[in-house]
């Protein structure tokens, strides 16, 4: 069973950033709106996969059925590592504004269903790999206290499922000030607040460098 972990956080709060010191060598990602990666020459690190030589380690697509297809066959590839989906809630925003004049609650079930199978299946991918899940989060209100979660689409995710509840490792991005200097940072537990949590003592501190590639050597030393 593959290791599945979820970011989430506000636009600009630096998920897409965190991927920089990943190695592209071992590294496949799935760029679900086709978004330009916010760091200097990333477009040489990820070049578009190419089927008929099998070279390249990005697919564009938002596309449920492709994503699920598109990770069983880089899960077979034995150089990669690292799985990367971003931004994971667009598969979900994309489909439901293509399906936005469709009358009825079906396509919230499929909407739920499409998500949870990706999750699935990422999860189901060999042992060696670590499928990374960047996603915005949304803040809701319950009993009159306010919470942050991943965004999602309709209530049956939410409600049946719990996305969060799906991952052992669920790290918001977030914008602090220390010592008068802005920081960008991954937090590891929650207040409360969010849906953020960590395995105990996974992370030294609450807030750790906004570097993906920092977060999976941690885990890895935390499980071996």
């Amino acid at each position: 069973m593959a290791r599945a972990i979820l970011v989430i956080g506000e636009s600009g709060t630096g998920k897409s950033r965190s991927l920089k010191n990943l190695n592209p060598s071992e590294t496949f990602l799935l760029n679900i709106i086709g978004k330009d990666l916010p760091f200097k020459g990333w477009k040489q690190n990820y070049i578009p996969y190419d089927k008929t030589t099998g070279k390249g380690n990005m697919i564009t697509s938002f596309n449920p059925s492709t994503l699920v297809k598109a990770l069983e066959a880089v899960g077979k590839m034995a150089d990669v590592k690292t799985i990367v989906l971003d931004d994971f809630q667009y598969v979900m925003s994309y489909e439901f504004m293509s399906r936005a004049t469709e009358r009825g609650y079906d396509k919230f079930s499929e909407i739920a269903q499409n998500t949870w199978n990706i999750i699935k299946v990422a999860q189901g991918l060999p042992d060696n790999k670590t499928v990374v899940f960047l996603a915005h989060s949304e803040e809701i209100y319950a009993d009159g206290f306010k919470k942050t979660k991943i965004k999602t689409i309709g209530r049956l995710l939410d409600e049946k499922i719990t996305v969060e509840g799906m991952f052992t490792v669920v790290l918001q991005s977030a914008v602090v000030i220390e010592n008068d200097q802005q920081k960008y940072v991954f937090v590891t537990q929650s207040d409360g607040t969010s849906t953020v949590k960590s395995p105990e003592r996974m992370f030294e501190n609450k807030y750790i460098p906004n570097d993906m590639q920092f977060v999976l050597e941690q885990i890895e030393k935390y499980n071996n």
